[in-house]
This record gives C-alpha cells, sequence and structure tokens, in this order.
C-alpha cells in the first residue's frame, strides 16, 4: 500500500521482478562494464502501486555497441532493435529486456525524435511523458525520483512532465495515453492543465496512423475507469475525433455496469461496438479508421442489429434460432447489447435468464447433408442445395423438434415436389 502523504519512494528490495536472476543478469552485465543501469517506467510505477509487473526496461549510461558488447561477454543475447534511438533487447534465459541508453530530445518530429545520448538521469527523465513514469530503480532497489513523481504517484495524479502541450506535440498519441493512464492509474478528475492541453491540441490527433489510435483506444476502454473517462472525452469533443462516428457514451456506461454486476471480464471490441457502433456503417467507419480486419468489423456490426427475439419478452424459440445460427460468442454479445440498450437493471431476472440459454440448451447438429438429398433422388446441382436450405429452415421452425426421421420423411416430400 502507497502511504497516505507523498514521501520520498520507498525501497524495491525484494521484489520478485527486481530479484529474478535473469533482471539480476542483466545489470550485473552492465555493471561489470563498468555501466550504471536502473528499471525504468511502467516496472518501478507498477511495482510501487503494488501491481504486478509483466515487461521490465532498463535504461543506463552504456551506448547502444557498449550495450551490446557488454551483455554478450556475459553470455546473453543481443538484438539492435532501435541502435539509432539507444534501444537493445537484451535476453536472459528467454526473458526479454529493452535496454535504452540515456537520452535527450534535440528535436522532435511528432512521433519521432532526433536524441543524443546522455549520462544524465533528470535529463532522460524530462523527456518522457508522465510524471509517474519517470522513476527509476537500481539493482538493489533503491528509488531515484528526479522529478518529484512520486507525490503523483501517491496522489492517483497523471501529469505531464514540464508543460503540458510541449509533451504533446512531441508525440499526438500522448493524448490517448493521458486518458488511458487516467483510467488506469487515476483518481479523481483528470489533471486540469493536462486536459486543458489535450483539448488545445486535438487537431494533432488527425495525425496519428489507425494502429495506434486502435491500441491505446482498446486498452482505455477496458480500464478500470475507461467508460469514464471515454464520457470525459466525449464531453471535451476529442473521441468524435478520434473514431469518426458519433459515439454514445451512456450505452458503453450500461454495458460497463452489466459486466460488473455480472462478473464478467471488460471486452475491449464489445465495449467499443456499444460506444461506436449505432448502423452498420459505423462499423465500417472504424474498419477503415482504426484498421480493423474483416471479422473484427463483422464483430462491431453485430451491435446495430434489432433482433426481437433476443428481448427476454420474446418466445424463447427466437433465441434458440439466434443461438443455433450465430453461436454462443455472438449470442452473448449481442443479449448484451441489446440487454444495454434497453435500461433494464443489471439485477433483471429475465435478462439474466436470456442470457443464460446457451447453458441450459445446446444447439442440435443439423443431421441431413448433401448426400441424403442426392438418395432422396435429387441430383447436383443448385436445386440439391435449395432443398437442404429449405429442409433446414423447416427444421428450425419447428424449434429443431423433428428427428433425421421425419426430417427425411419431410425431404421425401419435397424431393417429389422438385
Amino acid at each position: 500500500m502507497l502511504p497516505v502523504a507523498p514521501s520520498a519512494p520507498p525501497r524495491l528490495s525484494g521484489a520478485r521482478w527486481l530479484e529474478r536472476a535473469e533482471t539480476q543478469a542483466v545489470f550485473a552485465a552492465l555493471a561489470a562494464q563498468g555501466f550504471a543501469a536502473r528499471a525504468v517506467g511502467g516496472a518501478v510505477r507498477d511495482a510501487l502501486m503494488g501491481r504486478t509487473v509483466v515487461d521490465v526496461d532498463i535504461a543506463t549510461t552504456a551506448h547502444p555497441e557498449e550495450v551490446m558488447r557488454a551483455v554478450r561477454a556475459a553470455g546473453l543475447g543481443a538484438v539492435p532493435t532501435g541502435m539509432a534511438h539507444g534501444t537493445v533487447t537484451v535476453h536472459a534465459n528467454h526473458v526479454s529486456y529493452e535496454v535504452t541508453t540515456l537520452r535527450e530530445d534535440v528535436e522532435t518530429h511528432g512521433r519521432h525524435a532526433t536524441v543524443a545520448f546522455t549520462g544524465d538521469w533528470a535529463a532522460d527523465a524530462r523527456r518522457r511523458d508522465f510524471t509517474m513514469n519517470a522513476l527509476y530503480c537500481s539493482a538493489e532497489g533503491e528509488v531515484l525520483d528526479p522529478l518529484e513523481g512520486y507525490p503523483d504517484l501517491v496522489a492517483r495524479r497523471v501529469r505531464f512532465i514540464g508543460e503540458a502541450r510541449a509533451r504533446i506535440r512531441e508525440d499526438y498519441l500522448r493524448i490517448l495515453r493521458f486518458f488511458r493512464q487516467s483510467a488506469d492509474y487515476g483518481e479523481g478528475p483528470p489533471d486540469a492543465e493536462g486536459l486543458a492541453a489535450c483539448v488545445a491540441e486535438r487537431a494533432g490527433l488527425a495525425l496519428l496512423s489507425g494502429e495506434r489510435v486502435r491500441q491505446e483506444m482498446l486498452r482505455l476502454l477496458v480500464a478500470t475507469r475507461g467508460p469514464e473517462l471515454a464520457r470525459a472525452m466525449f464531453d471535451h469533443g476529442l473521441i468524435t475525433l478520434v473514431l469518426g462516428v458519433a459515439p454514445r457514451p451512456t450505452l458503453l456506461e450500461a454495458l460497463a455496469r452489466l459486466e460488473t454486476a455480472l462478473g464478467s471480464t471488460p471486452d475491449a471490441m464489445l465495449r467499443l461496438a456499444a460506444l461506436a457502433v449505432e448502423v452498420v456503417d459505423d462499423a465500417e467507419r472504424l474498419r477503415h479508421r482504426l484498421r480493423f480486419s474483416n471479422d473484427e468489423c463483422a464483430r462491431l456490426a453485430r451491435a446495430a442489429e434489432r433482433t426481437p427475439g433476443l428481448d427476454p419478452a420474446a418466445p424463447e424459440p427466437a433465441a434458440r434460432t439466434y443461438l443455433y445460427a450465430e453461436g454462443e460468442a455472438a449470442f452473448r454479445e449481442r443479449v448484451l447489447i441489446a440487454w444495454a440498450r434497453s435500461g433494464d437493471a443489471p439485477d433483471s431476472p429475465a435478462w439474466r435468464g436470456r442470457l443464460a440459454l446457451p447453458e441450459r440448451w445446446q444447439p442440435p447438429r443439423f443431421p441431413i447433408g448433401g448426400a441424403d438429398v442426392m438418395a432422396a433422388g435429387v441430383s447436383a446441382g443448385p436445386r440439391l442445395g435449395e432443398i437442404l436450405r429449405a429442409l433446414e429452415a423447416w427444421w428450425i421452425d419447428g424449434d429443431f423438434s423433428a428427428d433425421a426421421a421425419a426430417l427425411r420423411t419431410k425431404l421425401a416430400e419435397m424431393a417429389t415436389q422438385a
């Protein structure tokens, strides 16, 4: 637990991710050649917040070529993944670490920057995005806080380093990162200066690639306070610029309440569909804007469907028909969207019963195939397919009650009429 009042950051000695043999091997390889190194950014931030650390990035005074020599001398693997910007990917016993030379921006170009390597930890910190991400940790667990970001971390305040608009102009994706990290790590309203800067620099959102926007938006939507921060983006005129469609934050909020009440893991694509898909054309716009695949687009488009049979007031056979045709995953998604759209409470027994249909009814397999139709005297060709589809439709209309014998009797009747 973090202390109630800001203070100097505690040591992280004993942290599992830090004490891991692979992590210590990277530190030791650099230290053996006389170079300083510290873990930086998300690993340190998450460790101080008591969260699970997944990836460990390391900053060092060694230049990229020196990193390569040092880690290879220690028997570790090294791949020059970004030498111009100081980054080497180091492999220790199949665990990967991004090791980057301390640097400062000489000139920025939107997403990219011309950098100069430095030995100054504070200079390296000043080029980062938010104060809580400019924390460093030594191999022994000592935390370095050159920009006093720890008080912001304690206060759960996502705050830009230095002048917020200048940080955003260096990379306009930082607008989305501001809202996403506020949703993940912040409490209370977004930092006022940061919010004002995001609004002032909103035109830069048009310069971002669809792939980068998609990644940040999907992560935002499933963050702890994702719907709340999506609402903030809507209130300040930003989310329409990002998505290119008319958003519906109220429906997203309703869906999030259902997921919470049901104990469901938030689904980024389903939340995006609730937020941004009112008609099928919206799904197409999102596909082009955010570079979704055809299958992903089809999934989004389902949110635009209005299927009366999914409503618990409708007879159950209509819901069984949809479940049979589309499968369990699509059925559950459509029921959740319809439920959110209805405005009914998360504890509605009727909606919960409809959502649980796959648990008490498994769609049967249609027992008739093309060989059966040919055995009934129908030659291969378009007519065979027509009869097979008509027979299946008859079976479905009868709520799947006809068995194989009854289906063959009906098939014989259809074949005679053909």
